[in-house]
């Protein structure tokens, strides 16, 4: 008799693994079959290949996949000789093989398959873990789409993917797994694995479910360097930039940077003048590569000194563009009122020429200084093959100067209506085009402003405490473990923990809770929050870029630089718009030229000019940066801290929101509240309890241990402790077995409950999870632990379905614990009684309903659900594995965040459509208008001055309507 034991998946509940046993038990030669959700257990005279096949029919997946790579095989006789080895191996179901490659399937584990190959006479190349962080992967689509192709590689032997991460087993180069990647239209960088070992004990001793691992006071930001990934040896840095004017220059620059190897990753932001980059390539081929492309860069400093640098300059840009419009259009004013009001703009006499030649002279003065750069950085363009906004303003404005300038010299060469001068449309042009940028420049200075409130909180000097005594000194020579003293008033310098003193801290700038927090010794300080009253000597433990300030203004930065799916739509026609205008500009002039009333040439030059001028590329480069720039700022000043841009388009089309229980709704602090017994007293119930229990530091034990503490009970040794995830835990204690968990444990041991059915009512039904301990064999008692809601959860609840939101708890409470929680939280649906690997299969579940899934969580266990989820939110007093694995982190433990965050991120994906809605229509209606579509129904062309006002007040409004966000104010009462 043969017996197999073959992993399963895909097998979901019992009712899957039920329909693998009725088949299986129909196979001849098959006498006993045993199975569960991971493994089938057959004995009997079968084969292997049958048995598989039963089960792939029915839409399951049984026994090992592997894909190996082989070495050492030169001709068709080694192909045979392996085909022959793997033939005659009863474990092995099914098998291909080739020169370079062997696929099998069956019961044996990889060590065993390369071991057997290995016997052959031939090589496996050993595999290479594989971690990339992914992005643009939006739903279970895209990761479906990823394993798809992952599977379809010959040297990929294993992986495992989210919608931020792959973790991939290959014998082949890590090249062309990213590009299979890349193929499909998302990202993919490589990175280190993640260190979960403290995280996955800690997941182990849960009886139930997860709490966070950390106090609510104590937050956890996420690093910024997980958020843009980056293997050993890379970097990620930001540059400045000079020289951009619009969408065109945006995908210049990032073409040129992404050419330079090393580069993993690039993003340009016109409305910040910056480019972040991420790879191990150099600084200076960066630099000479944006240099070689046209424009100018150089390496950014500190955060607190670029933004410094950056408002000087941007002040100074706004002082420059200011005088230089108010030249040009106190020059081409008068021009424009002698032409309005019956002065003749012709070349009639020389007294003529001579008059408007002195006028061409100024307008040239004027294209030389006020215009020069239009004319450098078109020159630029054309140098590397390429048009931007610079160049329809200097071929505008050039062109109306050329052809006055030949009237004024040459006017013989025209008829007489056609010897009409434009000097003055080329300085209005200029005047107008320049004050529009000034204006620009002006209003792209307040779209940082929620940054520069971060950066304003960091303190520049800290109080060293030295055995000589107190000195100040300059922040950056502070150490870790150095002793500071924070006197009353004063910002904190940096993270570290308190040795001495007791004071309150105002943290409201940086978690939005409006009341001061009391801290002692032992506890937390946060650099930026401020100390109210009094003096404290603290260590220092995190400085510098480690600070959770400073983690928190790198992650806003990386977002801010960040693009949304919907700035894609942008960059795709941005990359052509500047070439279709010119075509459309040379269309219109021959029409014009060919088909238009005498003077030809005159209305050639005014519609071609016109279609140049009013075209303007520069509202489409801003229209989605500024939007983001603004709204993820001001999330920040809420409290809430957004990845990227992708996240915040997809937050504002959520329809469901899933909340974890224990420590997001709750408190996360549970106390034992009832004690039943049944062959003891109470206090030998928690004395047995806590014994098991000690050294854990799962909430639940800690919650067991102080109650026994608080009687002051004597705790016995307990050994061979062991951690059942989802079910509870058991060890020895006193020479005695243990058992203390949730009915499934008792269940699993086959020890009697139905006598405590009534209590276990009657706990649950108080919102109480009942825990059951058992000893031996006997069930000897009950404890109901009750984890209290907080405070404003269930205003937080109300808010969310006034928004229109539905509301899931998912627990892996007992159903009737579940409802009681939930009815007192005014939630409708619950998903009680998960297991803690099983929350991502119910967020798969609501999807596969056509549900838009925003999950809500702080544990370890959430993180597969945060990341299943069209949207993770996570908690920022959770672990950092759930915070790695979400979109968003909330840095107030408060689910009011959660609705900030959706009607912020609603409000900035309503604000980027209304400004690219803007442009388009803008350009749309403007180009056709320009080219002359209006002139039968009017008789007149649009004048190149009015295009020129059109253009810069069409940059000035995307600008001013982005930061209309920054007046954005969550809607924290339902009932409006």
């Amino acid at each position: 008799m043969t017996e197999y034991i073959l992993p399963l998946s895909k097998v979901r509940c019992m009712n899957c693994a039920g329909k693998i046993q009725t088949s299986l038990s129909t196979l001849p030669g098959v006498d006993s079959v045993t199975v569960d959700t991971r493994q089938a257990i057959i004995q009997g005279d079968s084969a292997l290949t049958p048995i598989i096949e039963a089960i792939t029919e029915l839409g399951y997946e049984a026994g090992y996949h592997h894909v190996l790579s082989l070495q050492g095989l030169s001709c068709g006789k080694c192909v045979a000789k392996l085909e022959q080895a793997f033939a005659e191996n009863p474990n092995i179901s099914r098998f291909t093989v080739s020169k370079t490659q062997a696929e099998i399937v069956g019961i044996l584990t990889r060590d065993e398959a390369v071991a057997l190959i290995e016997r052959t006479g031939y090589q496996v190349p050993a595999p290479a873990q594989l971690h990339l962080a992914l992005s643009g992967l939006s739903c279970g689509k895209c990761v479906a789409k990823v394993e798809q192709a992952l599977a379809e590689l010959p040297d990929v032997s294993a992986y495992q993917v989210s919608k931020t991460r792959a973790d991939i087993t290959t014998s082949g180069e890590a090249a062309a797994v990213t590009a299979a990647i890349e193929q499909l239209g998302y990202q993919a960088t490589l990175t280190t694995p993640p260190d979960t070992e403290t995280e996955i004990k800690a997941e182990a001793e849960t009886g139930t479910e997860t709490a966070p691992s950390a106090a609510p006071a104590d937050v956890v930001v996420p690093d910024t360097t997980d958020n843009a990934p980056a293997a050993p040896g890379e970097q990620s840095i930001q540059l400045m930039l000079s020289g951009m004017t619009c969408a065109s220059c945006v995908a210049s620059v990032e073409k040129a940077i992404r050419n330079v190897p090393g580069v993993t990753r690039a993003s340009v932001n016109l409305a910040e003048r910056t480019a972040l980059v991420a790879g191990d390539a150099p600084v200076e081929r960066l630099i000479t590569a944006i240099t070689d492309a046209g424009y100018g860069a150089e390496l950014s400093e500190d955060e607190h000194s670029r933004r410094e640098r950056q408002q000087a300059e941007n002040a100074q840009l706004y002082r420059r563009h200011l005088r230089n419009s108010l030249i040009a259009l106190g020059a081409g004013l008068p021009m424009m009122g002698w032409g309005i009001f019956g002065g003749s703009m012709m070349i009639t006499s020389t007294a003529s020429q001579l008059g408007w030649g002195a006028v061409g002279l100024v307008t040239f003065v004027m294209l030389y200084t006020i215009g020069r750069h239009f004319f450098v950085n078109a020159w630029k363009a054309f140098r590397h093959h390429r048009a931007t906004m610079d160049t329809l303003v200097a071929l505008g404005t050039g062109a109306a100067w050329l052809y006055s300038t030949v009237v004024v010299l040459l006017p013989e060469l025209f008829p007489e209506q056609a010897r009409h001068v434009y000097f003055e449309a080329s300085v209005m042009i200029l005047g107008l085009i320049t004050l529009g940028h000034a204006l620009e420049a002006r209003a792209r200075s307040r779209t940082s402003k929620a940054l520069e409130q971060l950066i304003d909180l960091q303190p520049q000097t800290a109080i060293l405490v030295t055995p000589t005594g107190e000195q100040e000194v300059p922040l950056a020579e502070i150490e870790t473990g150095a002793l500071l003293r924070l006197r009353p008033g004063a910002k904190v310098p940096v993270d570290g923990t308190i040795e001495e003193g007791q004071s309150y801290l105002d943290e409201s700038m940086l978690t939005g809770e409006p009341l001061p927090a009391n801290k002692q010794p032992g506890d937390k300080l946060h650099a930026g929050t401020i100390n109210q009253n009094g003096s404290l000597l603290f260590r220092a433990e995190q400085i510098g870029s480690d600070t959770m300030l400073a983690r928190i203004i790198n992650l806003v930065r990386e977002a801010q630089n960040s693009k949304p799916a919907l700035a894609r739509l942008a960059d795709t026609v941005s990359a052509i718009f500047v070439p279709a205008v010119m075509i459309i500009a040379i269309v219109t002039a021959m029409i014009w030229y060919y088909v238009g009333p005498a003077p030809s040439s005159v209305y050639m030059l005014v519609a071609a000019t016109t279609v140049l001028i009013i075209a303007c590329p520069c509202a489409l480069g801003l229209a989605t940066p500024m939007s983001v720039m603004v709204g993820v700022g001001r999330a920040a000043e809420y409290g809430v801290l957004i990845r990227n841009a992708e996240a915040m388009q997809l937050a504002a089309n959520i329809d469901t929101v899933v909340v974890d229980k224990t420590g997001t709704l709750t408190e996360g602090k549970p106390q034992v509240t009832t004690l039943k017994t049944y062959q003891s007293d109470e206090a030998q119930l928690l004395q047995l309890a806590a014994s098991l229990e000690q050294g854990s530091e799962h909430p639940l034990a800690k919650a067991i241990c102080q109650a026994a503490s608080e009687r002051s009970l004597t705790l016995s040794a307990q050994s061979d402790f062991e951690a059942l995830p989802g079910y509870g835990v058991a060890g020895n204690v006193d020479g005695q077995r243990v058992l203390l968990g949730n009915q499934k444990l008792m269940a699993k041991h086959q020890i009697e409950v139905a006598p405590a059915a009534e209590d276990v009512q009657a706990i649950a039904e108080q919102g109480a999870t009942p825990i059951y301990l058992a000893l031996g064999d006997q069930l000897v008692g009950l404890l109901g632990v009750s984890d209290p809601l907080r405070s404003d959860s269930v205003e937080a609840i109300e808010r969310l379905h006034q928004m229109g939101l539905n509301v899931v708890m998912l627990t892996g409470d007992t159903e009737t614990t579940a409802n009681a929680i939930a009815r007192e939280a005014g939630i409708d649906t619950v998903i009680a009684s998960v297991l803690p690997d099983g929350k991502a299969a119910k967020i798969a579940e609501l999807q596969q309903q056509g549900k838009r899934v925003a999950m809500v969580g702080d544990g370890i266990n959430d993180a597969p659900a945060l990341a299943q989820a069209e949207v993770g939110i996570a908690m920022g007093s959770g672990s950092d594995v759930a915070i790695e694995s979400a979109q968003l982190t909330l840095i107030r433990h408060s689910l009011h965040g959660v609705a900030d965050a959706l009607q912020l991120c609603s409000a900035t994906l309503k604000n980027m459509k209304q400004n690219l809605f803007g442009a388009f229509i803008y350009n749309s209606l403007g180009i056709p208008v320009a080219a002359g579509i209006l002139y039968p129904l009017t008789g007149t062309l649009l004048s190149p001055v009015i295009a020129g006002a059109a253009m810069a007040l069409s940059s000035i409004t995307v600008v001013s309507n982005a930061n209309r966000l920054r007046l954005f104010k969550p809607n924290r009462n339902p009932h409006q």
